[in-house]
């Protein structure tokens, strides 16, 4: 199996899936991929706090060009896995010359499924973008491709308990990340002064009480799987053995009083609202403070937020933090730039991360009175990593490499050993190239028919249509329509005509009480009982 993550986080998910049991662990680029039965791709969804999705995969061949793609996916037998009343999604990632846009592979593996169904039993499988029974991903680096069945469903970052966010909150994932990145399991206080939405603030509650990210979802794809196991779904996710009691505290504050409603909303729906205090103050207004700790923050940056002044507020905060907060490890995530000089204090460590498509790095700031001799002199030190830990952890993550050999033995496992890999090119000098059957492609059907479920657009003159990956590119030049009306700019804006009045006479139908409809406030998904119940 495979799980997804940020870059950055791949050694702290590696971590988690060793301690939840998996097997044969190897980290790459922005995944790690590990082996396990039912039980760990159920603990893998339910418990890591850093992976963003968990994929099984259930096919691995070479392909050379997108209709060699088609022709494989066409063979698959896909009974295991869907019927003909299976509504699926496909996600494409690609990596490739050969493949150059992701969306034709879609297009292309799309046709193969719904070809296969058709094919054999005259009735095929429908699209569904969103809320789809199966879903599908295909990723493709260079000829090799790997086609996965997605357990998770929406990404695991979703956890459930966000109900209202602030401008540019940081992703669920990523702030475990980071809080698990600095070492901190929950023995001291946690403070994060710049809160917004409050994502740190929860991450840290579920951290420190050793609570499943999991348990807020709705739903999860493998549930709608024909071998899911409820039973033993059950049992996992109602076990709360591991959970543990926080003797300390989790304190969050900001300066915009609606950033604090949200975040105490998103603290009770969480229900971690026992182990977290959030008050409304600037940075520079935290003057008492508990017993030292840990300091996480995620301060405004130029291209997500524009605050006025860029340098007052990270002089700011270096201020604030030399003046209030001594003895306490603060660790900050903000993009390479200038910003970080303005803080005037020289960071320990410095981690390469990614927030969203912004390359960034997490810093630690350990803080003390006066100088640095003189901390050194009283015994102090700064806990530095040693030149190895430090290349380690500034080291980007590089993607695993797979020789032809290795990826051959995969392949075998799923029973494409016997076709040989091609090479790119053009399909018109392949001696392996089987001719065009139209009719035995498209057979008769037409378009637009009656209880007809093709999404294949209809079929007009040869020149007006682009074929194949041309389809995709947006060159501008799109067939002239011949309905199209020609543009008025006079044309006054569409108006609603208001409705004529009408007459009731009384003498509807009457609808009894037990045919309407009741609606129940939406409630999350959780194991814990309220308080009432609880102390029965």
């Amino acid at each position: 199996m495979v799980a997804k993550t940020f870059q950055g986080l791949e050694d702290v998910l590696r971590d988690e899936l060793i301690s939840l049991g998996a097997e044969n662990v190897e980290m790459g680029r922005r995944m790690v991929s590990f082996e396990g039965d039912l039980e760990t791709m159920y603990r893998a969804n339910l418990c890591c706090r850093t992976a963003l999705r968990i994929l099984k995969p259930i096919e691995k061949f070479t392909a050379s060009d997108p209709d060699e793609l088609y022709d494989i996916v066409r063979d698959i037998e896909w009974e295991k896995y869907m019927t003909p009343q299976t509504t699926f999604s496909i996600d494409s990632t690609v990596n490739s010359d050969e493949f150059s846009h992701s969306k034709y592979v879609t297009y292309r593996v799309k046709d193969g499924i719904v070809d296969h169904f058709r094919d054999k039993y005259g009735e095929r499988p429908s699209i569904r973008v969103a809320g789809a029974d199966l879903m599908l991903n295909v990723h493709i680096f260079e000829d090799r491709i790997t086609i996965s069945l997605d357990s998770s469903g929406e990404p695991l970052s979703k956890r459930g308990y966000r109900v209202e966010q602030t401008a540019a909150p940081i992703n669920e994932v990523l702030a475990a990340g980071i809080i698990m990145k600095t070492g901190w399991r929950g023995e001291s206080n946690f403070v994060d002064p710049m809160c917004g939405s409050g994502t740190f603030l929860i991450e840290a509650a579920l951290i420190a009480a050793n609570i499943n990210p999991g348990i807020f979802r709705q739903q999860f794809a493998f549930e709608k799987w024909p071998d899911f196991d409820k039973e033993l779904f059950e049992e996992i996710y109602n076990d709360d053995s591991a959970e543990k009691e926080f003797a300390c505290k989790i304190y969050g504050g900001d300066m915009d009083a609606e950033a604090v409603a949200i975040a105490r909303k998103n603290v009770r729906e969480a229900k971690v609202d026992d182990m977290v205090e959030i008050t409304c103050r600037q940075m520079s207004e935290w003057t008492e403070n508990p017993e030292p700790g840990i300091i996480v923050m995620n301060p405004p940056y130029g291209e997500r937020l524009k605050p006025d002044d860029l340098t007052a507020l990270y002089k700011g905060i270096g201020t604030a933090l030399k003046k209030n907060f001594s003895g306490w490890n603060a660790w900050i995530i903000g993009p390479d730039k200038e910003e970080f000089g303005n803080i005037g204090l020289k960071p320990t460590i410095k981690i390469p991360l990614l927030n969203g498509s912004l390359e960034c790095s997490l810093r630690e700031y350990v803080l003390f009175d006066g100088r640095y001799d003189s901390f050194r002199a009283e015994g102090g030190s700064l806990g530095k990593l040693s030149d190895e830990e430090a290349e380690e952890q500034r080291r980007p993550r590089k993607m695993k490499h797979i020789s032809d050999d290795d990826w051959k033995k995969e392949t075998k496992k799923f029973g494409h050993n016997d076709r040989k890999p091609t090479k790119g090119g053009d399909r018109k000098f392949s001696k392996d190239r089987k001719p065009f059957d139209r009719d035995k492609r498209f057979s008769d059907h037409k378009a637009f028919e009656e209880n007809s479920f093709d999404d294949r657009k209809p079929i007009f003159e040869a020149k007006d249509r682009f074929h194949g990956e041309r389809k995709f590119e947006k060159s501008g030049n799109k067939p002239f329509d011949r309905d199209r009306k020609p543009f008025d700019r006079d044309r006054k804006p569409y108006e609603r005509k208001p409705r004529p009045a009408v007459e009731t006479s009384g003498k509807g139908p009457s609808i009894p009480e037990s045919d309407t409809y009741r609606f129940s406030e939406y409630k999350l998904r959780s194991r814990r009982k309220p308080a009432a119940e609880t102390d029965e």
